[in-house]
């Protein structure tokens, strides 16, 4: 009898190593499909011209630089502290945001947490402003615009967004004066 419950043993041990290379590969997979690069396609994508990438997600700007600006093929046009191109969505009503969800989530609000955001050179100071998004969290504005960056951009200066009609409206890059940079209306 010891014998026969040494051996199922030997088995359950045996089966449980053998099931371990499955478990391993439905791990794979479940990560891959929750991964960036098991997004949609961008022909399918709501977020316009671009897939989303992780890299961009609006941080705080604290107290650092929160708006600057810099040359792109669109011309001289605003960003935030880190380089990546903010873009104001013409559905938004003075400076009321009406992108929430997953919205927000494809084209993240440019918040802050200073009271006196600063704005680096070639930046007009005057321009530079707050609102309150529903959620709480405090966004900036600039020429009475919150602005926002967008996922698909996933290199400084990356313009990607510019010309979406991704939620319902466009969405434009800002030149320092706050006008789009494209002449989108």
């Amino acid at each position: 009898m010891h014998t026969s419950s040494l051996r199922r043993t030997q088995r359950r041990r045996r089966g449980a190593v053998l099931a371990l290379p499955a478990l391993a590969a439905a791990g794979a997979l479940t990560l891959a499909a929750c991964s960036p690069s098991g997004a949609a396609s961008p022909s399918s994508s709501p977020y316009g011209n671009a897939a989303p990438s992780p890299s961009t997600a609006s941080a705080p700007a604290g107290s650092g630089t929160a708006l600057a600006v810099r040359s792109t093929s669109l011309g001289t046009i605003l960003t935030d502290g880190r380089g990546f191109t903010l873009y104001g969505f013409d559905a938004d009503k003075g400076t009321m945001s009406n992108c929430s969800g997953a919205c927000a989530a494809a084209w993240p609000p440019d918040t802050t947490t200073s009271t006196d955001p600063q704005a680096g050179s070639g930046v007009t100071q005057s321009l530079v402003g707050q609102t309150t998004r529903a959620d709480g969290t405090t966004q900036l504005t600039y020429a009475g615009r919150p602005l926002y960056l967008f996922k698909g951009d996933s290199a400084l200066g990356s313009t990607n967004g510019d010309g979406s009609t991704a939620f319902g409206a466009r969405w434009d890059a800002l030149t320092a004066s706050g006008e789009d940079a494209s002449g989108g209306s």
